[in-house]
C-alpha cells in the first residue's frame, strides 16, 4: 500500500507592491490517472510553480520506500537522498538551498527521512485500516475480447471491466509468447467504485496461431486467459442456394453421363 501527500512547504518571503505568494487548494470527488485527490499549489506573483511531493510505502515483506522531491515550473528542482539524508541539487538554482539544508546545524534531510520513516507510515497503518473495508474489497474482472480487420492485419481488443481494486496485468499472447504491439489505455475509473482498461495489438494471423487475452488480478486465483476465436467465412443465403443448385446441375449431368456410357 501507498500514500501520497502533496503539500506546499511555507518558506520565508518578502512582500512588495510588485511580488505575491499564493497558494490554490484542490480536492476532487473522484480521481481520474495521475491526478490527485487532495493538493495545495503555492505560485509566486502567478508566474511559477513550486512543489513538494513525498511519499511512503509499506510492502508486503515489511520494508519500506519512501521519496521527496521538489520541482519548481515543473522541472525538479532537487530530491532526498534517501540513503544518506541528504538533498541532491538538479538545478543550479538549488545550490544554496541544499548547502543549507544539508548543514550540521540545520539537517533537513535526516529529519524528514525519519519522519517518512516513522510518522508517514503509522499514518499510512491507520488509513489502511480506516479504508479496510474498501481496500480489501475485491471483485473479478470481466473479459471481452473483439477486433477488427483490415486487409492482412487483424486489431485485437480486450476490454478488462468491472474489477477492484485497481492495479491488474492485462496483454495478449500468442501461445506462450507476448506480443508486443500494444495499444494501452489507462486504467480508468467506473461510476460503481470498479475499473475498466482495454489493451489493442495489431497482429497477422497464420495458420496454427492462438491468440488470447491474459488477465491477472488480485481477485483471481489463477490468470484468466480468454481466447479470440476467428471469424469464420459464411456466405450469404442467395450464393448458398446458388451453390446448391450448381451442384445438384452438375451431379445430374455427371449422372446421365454415366447412364449414357453404360448404355453403349
Amino acid at each position: 500500500m501507498e500514500i501520497m501527500l502533496v503539500i506546499f512547504l511555507t518558506v520565508p518571503a518578502a512582500f512588495s507592491d510588485s511580488h505575491s505568494l499564493r497558494y490554490y487548494y484542490t480536492g476532487v470527488s473522484a480521481p481520474g490517472y495521475g491526478i490527485p485527490e487532495f493538493s495545495i499549489v503555492g505560485y509566486l506573483d502567478g508566474f511559477h510553480l513550486v512543489q513538494l511531493m513525498h511519499s511512503c510505502e509499506l510492502r508486503d515483506d515489511g520494508s519500506i520506500i519512501s521519496y521527496e522531491q521538489f520541482r519548481y515550473d515543473g522541472e525538479e528542482f532537487m530530491y532526498l537522498d534517501t540513503k544518506t539524508g541528504t538533498f541532491i541539487p538538479t538545478m543550479a538554482e538549488a545550490q544554496i538551498t541544499t548547502q543549507r539544508w544539508n548543514s550540521p546545524d540545520v539537517r533537513a534531510g535526516e529529519r524528514i527521512q525519519n519522519y517518512l520513516t516513522q510518522e508517514c507510515i503509522d499514518r499510512l497503518r491507520r488509513y489502511i485500516v480506516y479504508g479496510g473495508e474498501d481496500l480489501e474489497r475485491r471483485v473479478r474482472p470481466r473479459v471481452k475480447v473483439t477486433h477488427q480487420k483490415s486487409g492482412d492485419i487483424t486489431k485485437l481488443h480486450c476490454q478488462v471491466y468491472g474489477f477492484h481494486p485497481r492495479p491488474v496485468d492485462v496483454k495478449w499472447m500468442n501461445e506462450e509468447d507476448e506480443v508486443h504491439s500494444y495499444e494501452t489505455t489507462h486504467v480508468l475509473p467506473n461510476l460503481d467504485g470498479t475499473y475498466q482498461i482495454r489493451v489493442s495489438a495489431e497482429v497477422t494471423p497464420k495458420d496454427g496461431d492462438s491468440y488470447s487475452c491474459y488477465v491477472d488480478h488480485s481477485s483471481l486465483e489463477e490468470p484468466l486467459l480468454v481466447q479470440w476465436e476467428p471469424p469464420h467465412v459464411v456466405f450469404p443465403r442467395p450464393v448458398l442456394r446458388a451453390v446448391v443448385i450448381i451442384a445438384s446441375v452438375l451431379t445430374s449431368v455427371i449422372a446421365g453421363v454415366i447412364i449414357y456410357k453404360c448404355q453403349r
